[in-house]
């Protein structure tokens, strides 16, 4: 099949509204050429047109379509991308005037989500944000047409397409919803399986192409697709590791967050997002050598206000640390790159998941700043005729001593809360 050809294009406004992001036109269009590459699409041309407002008609002023469509015809290209969301009308109108399939930036990530999901979950939450998004983008005659009424001229022909149409999909949004809370009563009930056993769980979050991946495959070497393509995992992983202190918590990767993050995906993604809000630390990870790091962090910072894990610690993980030249303060960058010290986070870490550069440091950052199953400094006496107890130390714990005394075995261990309470037999002393 060959590939689609697409020309992109953005507005920059003149009058800036309140609220309005400080992203440059010219960088949010070079974002919108990343997702459409993912997406499989051949970028020809990208333009960016200059008005007060969005025109609410054509988005761009009828002057402009008439030139949009002469340049789609010299590139052969049989699509035209927006990139922001396009009201039904303006959709509407640009398909009729400039012939050729128009998206808007919502629809261009509904896709890719709709390419990148593997598991039955996912695949539900990305149908139940596209028919959100479709449904009120529905044409037809209306109301008038619709059904039997009162009143000479109100007799319509009864239920029509869009009718049904509306219908099927209003059934279909009802019957996914009841699928997914399904699935929210299952990750309901695992979650208080986990929390049976003292295992905490560390999410990851960051803007799409963060090096999140990266990060997940150096902590658990899952081998988890890590590519340049936006969103190249979207269902969440999660795994089990160990850290310096022998602790054993769960790690989840998920989805990549992204600057205007349509709000019907994040409404579907609400049982994958509850793994977020549930972790007891977040290790918000950032791509510290790009040039939009400070936006891309607060537009992560914004979407975790939104899905209610605002509050929940965070670790700031400086990736890619090995592309910026010179000695760097992570402190002094992550003051940078947050701006607001409402939001400074429990540490920062410059790493490169990559190289495994800082790696230790990170891992260590994580154990000193997890409070579930806390570890404390402890010190032992075990039989020497009981090898299990003893055993158990060195499988969860981390030793740091140990001596042999009048058929005795001293041992001294950084030990977890829930293990230095299975061996309260034997302790001897602790700093807890």
């Amino acid at each position: 099949m060959s590939q689609e050809v697409a020309i992109l294009v953005g507005l920059k406004l003149t009058a800036r509204g309140r609220g309005q992001a400080n992203i440059s036109a010219e960088d949010s269009l070079e974002e919108l050429a990343s997702l459409a590459e993912s997406a499989g699409a051949r970028v020809a041309e990208r333009w960016i047109q200059t008005r007060p407002r969005s025109d609410a008609a054509t988005f761009i002023g009828s002057g402009k379509v008439d030139e949009l469509k002469t340049q789609l015809a010299f590139h052969e290209a049989s699509t035209a991308i927006f990139d922001q969301e396009l009201s039904p009308t303006q959709q509407r109108n640009l398909e009729k005037a400039l012939e050729v399939k128009v998206l808007d930036r919502t629809q261009l990530i509904l896709d890719i989500f709709a390419r990148r999901a593997r598991t039955s979950e996912g695949k539900l939450q990305v149908e139940l944000a596209q028919l959100n998004y479709m449904l009120p983008r529905l044409t037809g005659k209306g109301a008038a047409m619709s059904r039997l009424g009162g009143g000479i001229g109100t007799r319509g022909p009864g239920e029509t397409k869009l009718e049904t149409d509306r219908r099927r999909i209003h059934q279909r949004i009802q019957s996914i919803e009841k699928d997914l809370d399904r699935v929210r009563g299952g990750r309901t009930t695992q979650r208080r399986q986990r929390q049976a056993v003292p295992l905490a769980t560390v999410a990851l979050v960051g803007y799409t192409n963060a090096g999140k991946s990266t990060l997940f495959n150096r902590l658990t070497g899952a081998g988890v697709l890590a590519d340049a393509k936006m969103f190249a995992t979207l269902d969440p992983t999660v795994r089990q590791i160990r850290l310096p202190s022998r602790r054993q918590v769960l790690v989840s990767d998920t989805v990549g967050f992204i600057r205007s993050l349509p709000t019907t995906l994040v409404r579907a993604f609400r049982a994958t997002l509850e793994e977020v809000v549930e972790a007891e630390l977040l290790l918000h990870v950032v791509d510290a050598s790009s040039p939009a790091a400070e936006e891309h962090t607060a537009h992560v910072l914004a979407t975790l206000r939104e899905i209610g894990a605002a509050e929940t610690q965070q670790i700031l993980v400086l990736n890619k640390a090995d592309l910026i030249a010179g000695e760097m303060d992570s402190h002094a960058l992550a003051r940078r790159i947050l701006g607001d010290p409402e939001h400074q986070p429990a540490g920062a870490v410059a790493i490169s998941a990559s190289t495994g550069a800082e790696f230790d440091q990170l891992l260590a950052k994580i154990d000193e700043t997890l409070s579930l199953d806390a570890v404390s400094e402890c010190v032992f006496r075990f039989p020497i005729s009981e090898g299990a107890p003893l055993h158990l130390l060195h499988e969860y714990a981390r030793v740091t001593s140990k001596k042999y005394d009048e058929g005795a075995c001293i041992v001294e261990a950084v030990t977890p809360a829930s293990i230095r309470r299975r061996l309260e037999l034997y302790l001897v002393s602790s700093n807890a």
